[in-house]
């Protein structure tokens, strides 16, 4: 794979409408591991190599979370690695991640709810659509991991 262009660059005015998504997620999603797990599933179903590189480093810097990071793909049959509010919202990240399959199932959506308001409900929903964004770009555009360490 080879880097198509510099999509920052490119457009700054897209860039920065991205940014802003990304600030209201982050700002909103407080648990940050929690934020990081949301970003590592969705890229991992995306097949997003540069996110899943960003954010399993990213996840790492907030403590040792290697085997966390490394079988979160089959977090299911792992369920001690992740608490009762992760699994919920890891469901709910590949739900959206993947839409057009089963939309979100009623069941999720309260499983979801007994962790979080309506409001932090509608958090998670822009960090996975969020994460869902950036890598949409990174894969149109061609970015992989250490793309533009010689930029």
């Amino acid at each position: 794979m080879s880097l198509r262009f510099n999509y920052t660059k490119a457009n700054g005015a897209a860039f920065r409408a991205m940014m802003a998504l990304e600030e209201y997620a982050g700002s909103h999603v407080t648990d940050k591991v929690l934020y990081e797990l949301i970003k590592l599933r969705a890229s991992q179903i995306n097949g997003c190599a540069y996110c899943l590189d960003m954010h399993a480093k990213d996840m790492l810097k907030l403590g040792d979370h290697s085997d966390r990071i490394l079988l979160l793909s089959v977090w299911r049959e792992v369920p001690h690695l992740y608490t009762d509010k992760e699994r919920a919202v890891i469901e709910l990240t590949e739900a959206v991640t993947q839409i057009s399959h089963h939309g979100v199932p009623d069941v999720l959506y309260h499983k979801v709810r007994e962790f979080v308001s309506e409001s932090e409900y509608m958090d998670l929903i822009m960090a996975i659509n969020t994460i869902n964004s950036w890598n949409r770009i990174a894969i149109s555009t061609g970015m992989f991991p250490g793309c533009f360490d010689a930029k």
